[in-house]
């Protein structure tokens, strides 16, 4: 028999998404995590300039070494609460596939923690809270340490109709 085979087709599919390096971070008393390879760079704050008529998440652009790239507030993105930015706030510049095309988006966060490396083990499903809620953008929970850290599938925060606008901003 082949050691290689996984033990069932579904749960090797959730593995290969869910386990590995993610970059976590904070919005208030919460941590995510976003797959490190998703993540491009991580920048300090930067002038955002403002685009008139885009959702209130739209912070607007940032000129990054010549590349203009649209920033979200992910707190704004969550219907948290807005704070003043820190000298603890940060710009993540992650890498989005919609439809076959890559965008560059910049993310608002609170603040960077650190690299975690997750085994699919310490990851379960995200919990369902019922029909109303869209939780497609959770890969999954993972247990580290005593605590909890929601990741994210970066791809699915935005819905395709909210990437298709940002294309139009930058």
């Amino acid at each position: 028999m082949d050691q290689l085979a996984p033990k069932s087709d579904q749960n090797f599919g959730k593995d290969l998404l869910t386990q590995g390096k993610f970059l976590t971070f904070t919005l208030g008393e919460e941590t995510y995590g976003i797959g490190i390879l998703k993540v491009k760079e991580i920048i300090g704050m930067l002038a955002i300039t403002s685009v008139p008529q885009t959702p209130d998440f739209v912070k607007g652009i940032i000129n990054l070494r010549g590349k203009v790239i649209p920033v979200l507030d992910l707190r704004l993105k969550f219907s948290m609460e807005a704070i003043p930015y820190t000298d603890r706030t940060c710009i993540i510049v992650v890498e989005i596939e919609s439809n076959d095309v890559i965008v560059l988006i910049g993310i608002v966060v609170d603040s960077v923690s650190e690299v975690l490396n997750i085994k699919g083990e310490d990851i379960e499903d995200a919990p369902t809270f019922g029909m109303q809620l869209n939780t497609e953008y959770i890969l999954g929970m993972a247990k580290t340490d005593g605590s909890i850290k929601i990741l994210l599938d970066i791809d699915r925060v935005l819905s395709s109709e909210e990437l298709s606008g940002l294309g139009s901003v930058s």
